[in-house]
């Protein structure tokens, strides 16, 4: 033997310590953890696509034609034709 000091699985106190420092979730709580991650992810994701919808809708709209003459009249405005 090394003379080094070991618990009943052979490992050092120092590395026994580190061990015991990491939580140790159980398997069934880590799974739940996973599928609510998942989860979240899927209805940002779906979240995303629809504001993309939403955007595209909006860029595509035909602008009013009293809301163009307003910005004519200020561009007029604006170089001085009035």
């Amino acid at each position: 033997m090394s003379g080094r000091k070991t618990d009943e699985r052979g490992r050092a106190p120092r590395e026994r310590v580190a061990d015991e420092m990491i939580e140790q979730r159980p398997l069934p709580e880590r799974r739940r953890a996973a599928a609510a991650l998942d989860e979240a992810r899927l209805r940002q994701q779906a979240i995303g696509v629809r504001l993309r919808q939403m955007f595209d809708e909006v860029v595509n709209e035909a602008v009013p034609d009293e809301f163009l003459e307003i910005l004519r009249r200020a561009d007029e405005r604006g170089s001085g034709k009035s």
